[in-house]
């Protein structure tokens, strides 16, 4: 099947941030006593927006200061200065879309400048980036899916987003897209992230952006 556009997520898709995101959030966490491993946060709270994840944790009864977004920024601000990496191939794979395309994340827009800005992908989204602070509902919510289609005039039905998380490709689903789940970084090296995304709904998984391209006028990936 063809699509008219593609939608990226940004984290775990665009850039390898998904495990130092994790390990700042846990880190975090501990400091102010909510004790949560990177692996239960990688469970709990993957491709969810700083918002939701404050929320859940206040209704769990956790007291979570409302300096924490601020600190949980810095600390992965930092993170990313040190340690922060494309997703191997993207840039190829993005410059050879012959389709419109965006990025369309759970982070806030400063976060996604300037995880684009570091790994050199900042001037291939300009202008095309949509966040969970436009719409006010977000993933596993299809708002902000549906957004960037009808800012980007395209129908959802012709839409294809490419996610690696479970709420990700469940927003996508809900907004009537197709959803093909990418487990190609590092935070599913030692985890069955392709079972874990075919059961959310994923239309198929793939783990390598060579894998992914365009071939008779038709967006194909491997798996």
């Amino acid at each position: 099947m063809s699509f008219d556009l593609v939608i990226f997520d940004c984290d775990g898709v665009l850039v390898d941030s998904e495990i130092l995101s994790c390990r700042c959030l846990s880190e975090v966490l501990g400091r102010y006593g909510v004790e949560v491993g990177v692996d239960e946060v990688f469970r709990r709270f993957l491709g969810r927006s700083t918002v939701s994840i404050v929320s859940e944790l206040r209704a769990a009864g956790h007291a979570i200061p409302d300096d924490f977004p601020q600190v949980l920024r810095r600390d992965i601000r930092n993170a990313f200065a040190a340690e922060l990496k494309p997703i191997e191939n993207i840039v190829d794979v993005v410059r050879r879309l012959a389709r419109k395309y965006c990025v369309a994340s759970s982070s806030d827009l400063d976060r996604v400048e300037f995880s684009l800005g570091l790994t050199g992908l900042a001037e291939l989204f300009d202008g095309r980036i949509f966040t969970a602070q436009m719409v006010k509902h977000g993933k596993p919510a299809p708002d902000l899916f549906l957004l960037a289609a009808e800012r980007m005039e395209v129908s959802p039905a012709r839409t294809l987003v490419i996610e690696d998380s479970v709420s990700g490709v469940q927003a996508a689903k809900a907004a009537g897209m197709t959803a093909w789940g990418f487990v190609g970084g590092s935070h599913y090296a030692a985890r069955d992230g392709r079972d874990l995304l075919k059961r959310a709904g994923a239309d198929r998984v793939f783990e390598r952006m060579t894998d992914f391209g365009l071939a008779s006028g038709a967006v194909r990936a491997a798996g």
